[in-house]
């Protein structure tokens, strides 16, 4: 894929089943954003295709959920956490929406399946960061869709938060059987729920299961450079040094998951 005469990502490839939980993996600036980007239609890749649900072509419609890294919400917005979750149902539809008990029971449902009931009737901006992450997966997943991304939903989380926030995506892509492919710049985080991961760097990918994909030879290939990877007290530290000048060598920029602790 090239954008503005640059080459962001090469011959990425990578297959998602239905109750699957994927982590998309790289730093800041690898395509992370891009490739969800081209899977939901909004940029349109220079070569290949994207199939979902059998069909060629990126979807737009409900069958794709869509959760955004930044959400910009005033504390003192008028707006409920149902009342933004409603928005999932009809906020495409022009004019006023009419209040019927289906409608309020699809959104009761929707807030008990995020566990979010305990919070519905409150304002939206004044909600703790892990508390709004919830109702803006509730919000794209009240139109029931097939396929799930979500773009760095822990940036910015506690580590409590983002426990719950990764236990809650395993969960409904086991019990909805909703396809997830997350984003995300450390994988520490997601090493015990993940089925696969799709490891992005240099514009290109590799995929497969983390005992697959987080390995020196794997990783070292896909950087061009020799990296490490170490695992400690159940989470990873992949350390980069130059090739051929060992483990202990100066480093270049560290992976994206490098961080442990």
């Amino acid at each position: 894929m090239v954008l503005a005469g640059r080459t962001i990502l090469d011959r990425v490839s990578f297959t998602v089943a239905p109750g699957s939980f994927t982590g998309l993996i790289g730093s800041n600036g690898a395509g992370k954003t891009t490739l969800l980007k081209t899977i939901l239609g909004l940029v349109k890749p220079t070569s290949g295709t994207v199939s979902i649900g059998g069909a060629a072509g990126p979807r737009r419609d409900p069958i794709v959920g869509y959760v955004p890294q930044k959400i910009a919400l005033e504390p003192d917005a008028p707006l409920r956490a149902r009342d933004l979750i409603g928005l999932g149902l009809d906020g495409h539809r022009y004019g006023m929406t009419r209040p019927s008990a289906r409608r309020r029971n699809l959104i009761d449902e929707i807030l008990a399946a995020v566990n979010a009931t305990r919070f519905a009737d409150r304002r939206v901006g004044r909600l703790s960061g892990g508390e709004q992450q919830r109702v803006m997966i509730a919000h794209a997943l009240i139109s029931r869709p097939r396929l799930l991304l979500l773009d760095e939903p822990l940036a910015n989380l506690d580590i409590g938060s983002s426990h719950e926030v990764v236990e809650l995506l395993r969960r409904i892509a086991t019990d909805q059987g909703i396809a997830i492919v997350l984003t995300a710049h450390d994988m520490n985080p997601l090493l015990h729920a993940m089925d696969r991961i799709v490891y992005i760097a240099r514009g290109r990918a590799v995929s497969g299961t983390t005992a697959e994909v987080v390995r020196t030879e794997t990783l070292s290939e896909l950087y061009g450079y020799h990296v490490e990877v170490i695992h400690a007290a159940g989470r990873v530290l992949v350390a980069a040094g130059e090739a051929g000048e060992g483990k202990n060598a100066r480093t270049p920029p560290a992976p994206p998951d490098s961080q442990v602790g």
